[in-house]
């Protein structure tokens, strides 16, 4: 019954896709190598960073629904069992951004350059809006300078081509940002191949992702939700070498990359997606689970082993009453039940979704760094 449950989707805020067909693997005309003379070099993936304290677990969480309390196996969900330990996406975000802010300033002082990300938007949907403004903000409050395109509905994908041409071309630009969904006349792939991948901040270029599943080599740029989850398990000092990790959904956005990390970093990696036969078993194997699947609360408690650490990529709504708006976020993993079983583990909201933006800024800093040769 479970495995008739998951989907292949991520979560409502990783909504960008792209597909990896066999033809991209080859650079389209617009694709722009490096100069074969000095090609930029990919920096480690992770920089070592002392070990953050696990937070205790709060109690103010909202109880899940009568139906997921119904559903629960009582002998996995024992009333006065430990209570798992936070892992604070807000708090690592935060010290990210000041690290980040601390670098601008550096490298603006150092060489006279400003990091600059520039985002193109397309159409007038509300939540992309949402999620331009935010990057906007992010970057005003470190320093990175922002540039910013806004194009109708109904424009050309040659305009919005044309757009990411002149950004490729800009100097002062470091990272590209096409706010995903595209309108459904144009072709996601055919406009995320042409931002030059030296500048693809989000990470979603095919030879990018490429890099990142072969052995010896490093891509350019992670995307940043997986980039966000591996960071937060490594800066609460949470073991993944030799370790078995599970990552439920497939996603080019989430699920996959997530997975290529967890194996760069030598975990003994198992996907669970929605034509898996028993995922609640392989999932109990697992002392890592990244779930990413866009299912409210379908990891219950009996599907975690005890001590695990949970990373919640899923925001999903779900109807509360008793809320002013009507409903309330919750993630892919039932919290109340997990958090009884886990080690450790993400909330929802104040997980991993303050990291994505967090990731982003590191990446665009880091595009500075490597086109101006900055240490």
């Amino acid at each position: 019954m479970a495995s008739s449950m998951l989907s292949d989707c991520s979560s409502c805020a990783a909504s960008r896709l792209l597909p990896l067909r066999r033809a991209a693997l080859h650079p389209p005309p617009r694709f722009r190598p490096f100069p074969a003379a000095a090609p930029p070099q990919p920096r480690p993936l992770f920089v070592a960073a002392p070990p953050l304290p696990l937070l205790p677990r709060t109690r103010s969480m909202a109880s899940f629904s009568a139906a997921a309390a119904a559903s629960a196996d009582p002998a996995t969900v024992v009333a006065d069992a430990p209570a798992a330990k936070i892992i604070n996406g807000k708090l690592v975000a935060e010290q990210i951004r000041e690290e980040v802010r601390v670098e601008v300033a550096r490298m603006k002082d150092a060489i006279g350059v400003v990091p600059g990300l520039a985002v193109i938007l397309v159409g007038s949907r509300r939540d992309s809006q949402t999620y331009v403004r935010n990057k906007k903000n992010a970057c005003e409050a470190v320093g990175v300078k922002s540039y910013e395109v806004n194009l109708p509905e109904d424009c050309s994908e040659d305009e919005v081509i044309k757009h990411i041409e002149t950004f490729n071309s800009d100097p002062s630009v470091h990272g590209i940002l096409v706010q995903l969904p595209l309108p459904s006349h144009m072709n996601d792939e055919n406009i995320l191949n042409a931002v030059s991948i030296e500048k693809d901040v989000d990470g979603f270029h095919p030879l990018n992702i490429g890099r990142l599943a072969m052995q010896g080599r490093d891509p350019f740029f992670v995307p940043c939700t997986p980039k966000g989850c591996m960071e937060l398990l490594h800066r609460y000092g949470v073991e993944i070498k030799g370790k078995r990790a599970v990552v439920i959904g497939r996603s080019n956005i989430v699920g996959m990359p997530a997975a290529l990390l967890l194996q760069k970093a030598n975990a003994t990696v198992s996907i669970v997606h929605s034509k898996t036969k028993n995922p609640e078993e392989i999932t109990r194997q697992a002392d890592i689970v990244i779930a990413a699947v866009g299912v409210a609360n379908l990891v219950r408690g009996s599907w975690i082993k005890p001590g695990a650490a949970i990373i919640d990529v899923g925001i999903n709504t779900v109807d509360d009453p008793a809320r002013p708006r009507g409903y309330r976020l919750v993630g892919d993993v039932c919290y109340e039940e997990a958090s009884k079983v886990a080690g450790a583990i993400t909330p929802v909201p104040g997980g991993v979704g303050p990291m994505t933006i967090a990731m982003l800024l590191s990446n665009t800093l880091e595009s500075a760094k490597r086109i101006h040769k900055f240490e």
